[in-house]
């Protein structure tokens, strides 16, 4: 009877260690199948480029592979919506810009970035105002000069409703005394387009963006809106060098749904710094001239944190609104 009990009592035990083994076994499995990594802008921008860069560099350390999924629209609220909608298992991350928190200012974006699992921010990047090399405008004062004798005549395209270029634009206008026609598209890629086929008079966009434009010789930038003059664009003037007191800029990460197993988060945040190292990585964005800005998820959140406010106060500053 004693043996009998032994056995049943071993047995038990044994199918219990089974079910806490289980969870552990899988984890250690994750990921899979191949992570989709929502990219909430169109095809051929810095946050695509910088996605498609990050999915090639990932191939190395999760041989499953990351598939790139281009859905734009409404700012990148879109895209955003969708990452949030989905089973939070790890299988679908999005690129998240700063305009996660902007957008709700605006009334734009009922979530906040409180309803996202941050993993990791990879990059930084100014705005920059940018010009054909056609244009008669060689310096920004030139083209302050002119925007200001022709208040909302001069056109400026930005990525979107609410976006950071359009923000940039908004608070260019507000520090130069200047009124321009701004003109939302669904990514820099397509107002980029717009003005090589002289449908716009200037663009708000990041350096990164448009300096394959810059070196064939197509674009030029007339400032940037840093700190400091960029390394790889080293003769193109700070607004604050001209005595216009503006930097402002945007910054991109990985981001999941609210609720990601834990183990899966400790998963991503070992990997993914091991991926943004990668010297695959590190040469694409640099040949693209995006900057590399890491920090992780705890240093994300309180990026995301402190722009928050700095957005909030600019948005109510300028009485930016949005119809």
């Amino acid at each position: 009877m004693l043996n009998h009990r032994r056995h049943i009592l071993l047995g038990g035990l044994a199918v219990a260690a089974s079910m806490l083994i289980t969870p552990a076994s899988q984890a250690a499995d994750y990921p899979e199948k191949p992570i989709e990594l929502i990219v909430p802008f169109a095809a051929g921008g810095g946050t695509d480029a910088l996605a498609r860069a990050f999915s090639a560099a990932a191939q190395k350390h999760l041989p499953k592979g990351i598939i790139v999924m281009n859905r734009a629209g409404a700012s990148g609220s879109i895209g955003w919506q969708y990452m949030m909608n989905a089973k939070p298992d790890g299988y679908t991350l999005a690129v998240v810009t700063v305009e996660m928190v902007i957008l709700p200012h605006l009334n734009l974006f009922n979530a906040t970035y409180h309803d996202v699992t941050p993993i990791a921010q990879l990059n930084a990047d100014p705005a920059s105002v940018i010009v054909r090399s056609d244009s008669p405008y060689n310096t920004v004062e030139e083209f302050i000069e002119a925007a200001r004798k022709q208040p909302g005549k001069m056109s400026m395209g930005t990525s979107g409703n609410g976006t950071i270029y359009d923000l940039a634009a908004a608070a260019f206008e507000d520090k130069t005394g200047t009124k321009f026609n701004r003109i939302p598209y669904q990514g820099a890629a397509p107002s980029i387009l717009s003005l090589l086929s002289n449908q716009l008079d200037a663009v708000s966009a990041s350096p990164a963006e448009v300096s394959a434009h810059v070196s064939a010789g197509k674009l030029k930038i007339l400032a940037v809106m840093a700190d400091n003059r960029l390394a790889d664009f080293k003769n193109v003037p700070t607004l604050k060098e001209r005595n216009i007191d503006l930097s402002i800029g945007t910054w991109r990460g990985i981001m999941g749904p609210k609720g990601l197993p834990a183990d899966v988060v400790r998963t991503l945040k070992a990997v993914v710094p091991v991926i943004a190292k990668e010297p695959e990585m590190q040469n694409a964005l640099k040949k693209m001239n995006l900057g590399y800005v890491f920090a992780d998820d705890i240093g994300f959140k309180a990026t995301m944190a402190r722009d928050n406010q700095v957005f909030k106060d600019l948005v109510t500053k300028l009485k930016i609104s949005v119809n």
